[in-house]
Order: structure tokens, then C-alpha cells, then sequence
């Protein structure tokens, strides 16, 4: 009986320390969502979506930041997604024990914990130094570089997860290699395999460092991807640190649309993976 109490109390203090924990977490991030509603709103009008980034003390909006990062966000994914899935499906389906196997796993953690600004210098000195010209080209190849790890390790792992005698009937029917990959085990991993993209999609929409490095920023509405390029976390950097009223309001703007995309991006990969269990 002692013993059990004794375990009881253990049981009750962890749990109090788990609950503790979680609400001090809980708190920051419930004041940061009402910062940044209440800063946020007050910000944004039909001129913030609409209009381009204004000269101080004037009106404006964020028009040409918001097209910029979703054609560079856009355009990465698409790069970064088609080598992130194949390489997965290489890790996990052809050749997982080999030396380039553990290579490749090895490069993947690396760029996995690389600090995105490691990127952004990476790509300034291949890209931006060699041509001598910031431009929205390397600002989505340095997106391209953060995107891939993370479609990688999700697609080995969702593949990993399909049971093996789904390969086993596929190949007892004469199935070629080829055909089980793509028709079977990659259709069965499709939602896991769609919620890393989604997951990798997030995490770039609202990367700053790199494109400091690459696209830096055009006060201009621009579609030329060979010429500096507005984005919307760049942009939210330089207008709130800047001494502005008009700029601050805009940055909180900008704060509030891209939390709410990632925030989107974020419940459908859940909605996602919810649905694959």
C-alpha cells in the first residue's frame, strides 16, 4: 500500500509539471495569436492587398510582397518536391542498405538541422556572387534547398509504413517494380506523402534569412524572376523595424496573413493525416 502511494504521489507531481508546462507554452503562443489578431487587423484594408509597398508616410499595401512569395514559394515546391518524393522513394524502396543510401540519409539530416540562413549564404555565394545580381531565381532555389529534406524523410517514412505484403501480392502477380511503387505502395502513402509537402510548403512561406541572401526585396510589382524580388516575410522584416507608423501597420498585416496561410496549410495536413488513419 505504501508502494502505491508512493507511486501515486510520483504520478500526480508528473502530471502537474506536464500540465504546468504545457499551459506556460499554451499562454505564449494564445498572446502571440492575440498580438497579432488585434495588430494584424487593424492593419489590413483593401489597400494592404491590393496596393504596392508605399515610401514612408504614405499609402500602401503589400500587393507585390504577397505575389512574390507565393511565385517563389509556388515554383520551389515544384522543384523540391518531384527530387524530395523520388529520392524518398529510392531510400525506401530500391536500395535502403547501400553506402549511397546512408550517404544520402546522412546529407538529408544535415540539411534537415542546417539553420536556414547556412542556405540563404550557400546560395548567395554559388548564385548571387557568381552573377552578380539578386534575383527571384535564387531566392527559389534556396526555398528548393529546404523543401527537399523534409519531402524526403516524410516520403521514406510513409513508405516505410505500407505493409509489405501489399508488394508481396503485387509481385506474386507479376507486377514489374516499377508498376508496385507507383500504382500501389506510393498510392497507399499518398497522404502522408501529400502532408510533408504541405508541411515543407509551411515552413517556407514564412522563411526570412534566405531570401535576404537571394531574392532581397523590390519596392515594385515585378514578374521577372532574373531581377530582385519582393517577399512578404522580407518585407515584414524591413517595415518593422523601421520607424513608420504606415510601415508598422503593413508588417503587422503581413504578420497576420502569412500566420493565417500557414496556419491553413497546417490544419489541411492534419485533416490529411487524420484521414490516412
Amino acid at each position: 500500500m505504501r508502494r502505491y502511494n508512493k507511486r501515486k504521489r510520483i504520478n500526480l507531481i508528473a502530471t502537474s509539471m506536464a500540465m504546468a508546462a504545457m499551459s506556460f507554452g499554451l499562454f505564449w503562443l494564445g498572446w502571440i495569436l492575440w498580438e497579432t489578431l488585434r495588430l494584424g487587423l487593424d492593419g489590413l484594408n483593401w489597400a494592404a492587398i491590393t496596393q504596392m509597398t508605399p515610401p514612408p508616410n504614405e499609402e500602401g499595401g503589400l500587393a507585390n510582397a504577397m505575389y512574390g512569395s507565393f511565385l517563389m514559394v509556388t515554383l520551389a515546391t515544384f522543384v523540391g518536391t518531384p527530387i524530395g518524393i523520388l529520392a524518398g522513394i529510392y531510400l525506401a524502396e530500391f536500395d535502403g542498405k547501400s553506402w549511397l543510401a546512408h550517404a544520402t540519409r546522412f546529407v538529408n539530416d544535415i540539411l534537415l538541422s542546417a539553420p536556414s540562413i547556412v542556405v540563404g549564404l550557400f546560395i548567395y555565394s554559388v548564385v548571387v556572387a557568381r552573377f552578380k545580381t539578386f534575383s527571384g531565381y535564387a531566392g527559389i532555389l534556396a526555398l528548393a534547398l529546404i523543401v527537399i529534406p523534409v519531402v524526403i524523410r516524410t516520403t521514406e517514412n510513409m513508405l516505410l509504413l505500407v505493409p509489405a505484403g501489399l508488394r508481396e501480392a503485387a509481385y506474386a502477380l507479376g507486377t514489374p517494380k516499377w508498376k508496385v511503387v507507383t500504382m500501389i505502395t506510393l498510392k497507399a502513402a499518398r497522404a502522408g506523402v501529400i502532408t510533408g509537402v504541405l508541411l515543407a510548403v509551411a515552413r517556407i512561406a514564412g522563411e526570412t534569412a534566405p531570401l535576404l541572401f537571394t531574392a532581397l526585396s523590390n519596392q515594385f510589382w515585378t514578374s521577372s524572376l532574373s531581377e530582385p524580388m519582393a517577399s512578404l516575410p522580407v518585407t515584414i522584416f524591413k517595415f518593422a523595424m523601421s520607424p513608420y507608423e504606415n510601415w508598422q501597420k503593413l508588417a503587422w498585416a503581413g504578420v497576420f496573413l502569412i500566420t493565417l496561410a500557414v496556419l491553413a496549410l497546417n490544419i489541411i495536413a492534419r485533416v490529411m493525416t487524420r484521414q490516412k488513419h
